[in-house]
């Protein structure tokens, strides 16, 4: 009984914090409507010209600086390359483990486009710094070379979901991505919240985390990493500190969350800001060319997508033959005899608060099965779970 009283508080739970969500939405879309009427009041006789050459000579040392390269060929790594590349018209990354920087070049075959178009998936013409970085980003502008739909970078992040620069029209969203969207949730998430989750569920904690996912992640070392819904960024920032990896990606559908992520790490110390981008994004739409990334993260966050099994299909798309997918959730073990009477719960649930509630280990390999990843090992500390896989070679 009081197992029935708890699935059916959180699920009210879930439900009046979408509401409130709402609102809060409501309220930012008629503060917008009202900026922009102030807007064309603007006084006619302003010099546009004035402002243009302004914006222009801004921008031309951005386009004018020449960035640096950047290889990872320490001896600790000797087997493996990795080099950033990003032409002036097309960003792009270069991601070959176990040969050498020569044979690279010699087959331009190698090459990786990253960044792409979440519409057709086809390669995003980069105009504005060529360089990834945290820097880069603000005044970017990114053009799909197919559907010509435009994407542009705000003073934190990318936004390449498919719904980005739509001004009047807007999407419903499970109460579960709505929660993680509030300024006050992404204030509090490292500030206590992820904590919680060593009392509640037995996570150990970032640090520990980490160290654990070492030996899933080592045939990927060189490589690049998204990682997705990295919310405030803890473990974005663990990965580009540990400096395994040519390229740091972190991703999140929340714009709140993001520019948390991008204050730590104008904060932190000992972290570099190139090879490290901040991209907007839909975890069931990733803005990715096929076959292109080594390794994704996901920390916490499987049970809260809104359908795991599209942003683990997606996951498994863009990674590349032998690339690696790390993931830790909770699992509320639910006696066998129990499941017929839990599911339909579980399910009513899952529809008003948009997440997922896991039974068990087995209910995971075969998500992840189904994706097309195999070589899939589960380890347990009460609720929490890590789960690793890989996409065949």
């Amino acid at each position: 009984m009081l197992f029935y009283m708890y699935l059916f508080t959180f699920g009210l739970f879930f439900l009046f914090l979408f509401l409130f969500a709402k609102r809060l939405q409501l309220s930012e879309q008629t503060t917008q409507s009202r900026s922009t009427e102030m807007a064309t009041m603007v006084p006619s006789n302003l010099s546009l010209a004035t402002v243009a050459t302004r914006f222009s000579s801004g921008m031309s040392t951005r386009f004018l600086d020449k960035p640096p390269s950047f290889m990872v060929n320490s001896p600790l790594y000797r087997n493996f390359a990795a080099k950033v590349r990003a032409s002036p018209a097309i960003a792009t990354v270069e991601t070959v483990l176990g040969t050498d920087l020569n044979e690279q070049e010699a087959n331009p075959n190698q090459k990786k486009q990253v960044l792409a178009c979440p519409i057709c998936y086809d390669t995003l013409i980069w105009n504005g710094d060529p360089v990834f970085s945290v820097d880069s980003t603000p005044g970017s502008i990114l053009k799909c070379s197919t559907c010509k739909k435009s994407y542009s970078g705000n003073e934190t992040h990318l936004d390449l979901t498919v719904a980005s620069g739509t001004k009047k029209y807007g999407e419903y969203k499970p109460a579960s991505s709505e929660l993680f969207r509030l300024p006050l949730v992404s204030f509090l998430y490292e500030r206590g919240w992820r904590q919680a989750f060593s009392i509640s569920g037995g996570f150990p904690g970032p640090q520990q985390e980490f160290e654990m996912m070492k030996d899933y992640l080592n045939p990927v070392i060189g490589g690049s990493i998204i990682d997705a819904s990295c919310g405030s960024g803890m473990f974005s920032r663990l990965f580009q500190k540990s400096g395994l990896f040519s390229l740091v990606v972190a991703l999140d559908y929340s714009e709140s969350m993001l520019k948390q992520c991008y204050d730590f790490i104008k904060q932190e110390e000992n972290i570099s800001n190139e090879n490290l981008i901040l991209v907007r994004a839909d975890i069931a739409r990733l803005p990715f060319a096929s076959s292109s990334i080594d390794a994704v993260h996901a920390g916490a966050a499987l049970h809260c997508w809104p359908s795991p099994s599209s942003g683990v299909a997606e996951i498994s798309r863009i990674l590349r033959p032998g690339g690696v997918f790390v993931a830790t959730t909770y699992i509320l073990d639910v006696p066998y005899p129990l499941m017929p009477f839990v599911s339909p719960i579980r399910e009513t649930i899952g529809q008003v608060s948009g997440s997922r509630i896991f039974l068990s280990e087995s209910e995971l390999k075969d998500l992840c099965r189904s994706c097309g990843l195999v070589d899939i090992t589960c380890v347990r500390n009460r609720q929490f779970v890590m789960i690793s896989a890989r996409k065949p070679a």
